[in-house]
């Protein structure tokens, strides 16, 4: 008899394709991993109340495992079947700046080079709003050279301590999906291989033939309290097998 503690590690690695890029990708931080198998089953009734004969019918094989870490290659591989880029999508939030005493009243972000969109511009000291405009003219306006990234400001606002929010592309590090309306029928397959260890002996599970069905992404909760603030980013997946 083997005894089993904690919820142990799963890995994925897709299946329906093969090459270079393609390889295992571990459910990292593990919470709570769960797989059923369920089957339907045919009573056989005569004249009495309870039946005289019970059949097996169709089976399914459904799991669903929660995690914490995020890894944009296990997403490309098993949940979208896409193949990811060289790069990321950044966001900088609350940059801190200050806008220059005399004209031309203009913060460059430390990102404008790879500059991408903007998020908005508040005040340090009160966290009042900015709001957009073509040309500022008055205090709290501001707008956005979009081919460098520049923000420009009002006299008005000059010398004032700003926070700045924005993102920006990296084009040397990191994984970037980016997704494609794919035709119906199109299903990425991986084998999952689930451990757990107890003592120095373990439990291991490899089903072949699996599909993810749906993710949930979200903060954890503690106690049935809602999620709030101080809550772990928890990403749950579901999927099915075929024996």
């Amino acid at each position: 008899m083997q005894l089993s503690f904690g919820s142990g590690a799963v890995w994925g690695e897709r299946t329906d394709v093969i090459g270079s890029g393609i390889g295992p990708r571990q459910f990292g931080v593990l919470q709570d991993i769960q797989i059923d198998f369920d089957w339907s089953d045919k009573e056989l009734y005569g004249q009495l109340q309870f039946p005289v004969a019970i059949a097996r019918g169709q089976g399914k094989i459904v799991g669903k495992a929660k995690f914490a870490q995020i890894l944009g290659l296990l997403y490309s591989d098993i949940f979208f079947g896409v193949t990811p880029a060289t790069g990321q999508f950044a966001v900088s939030q609350l940059e801190a700046a200050t806008v220059p005493a005399t004209t031309p009243y203009t913060v460059i972000p430390a990102n404008a080079a790879s500059y991408n969109d903007d998020l908005g511009v508040s005040y340090a000291g009160s966290g009042k709003r900015f709001n957009r405009v073509t040309t500022p003219s008055t205090a709290g306006q501001y707008s956005v050279n979009f081919a460098t990234g520049a923000y420009i400001f009002s006299s008005a606002d000059a010398s004032a301590a700003i926070l700045i929010s924005y993102t920006y592309n990296v084009a040397t590090s990191g994984s970037r999906v980016t997704l494609a309306n794919q035709p119906m029928g199109i299903t990425p397959t991986f084998k999952a291989t689930f451990y757990t260890a107890y003592n120095g002996s373990g439990t291991a599970l490899r089903l072949n033939a699996c599909t993810a069905i749906n993710c949930h992404c979200r903060p954890s909760s503690t106690l049935g309290r809602s999620a709030s603030s101080i809550s772990w980013l928890l990403l749950t997946l579901r999927g099915r097998s075929a024996i």
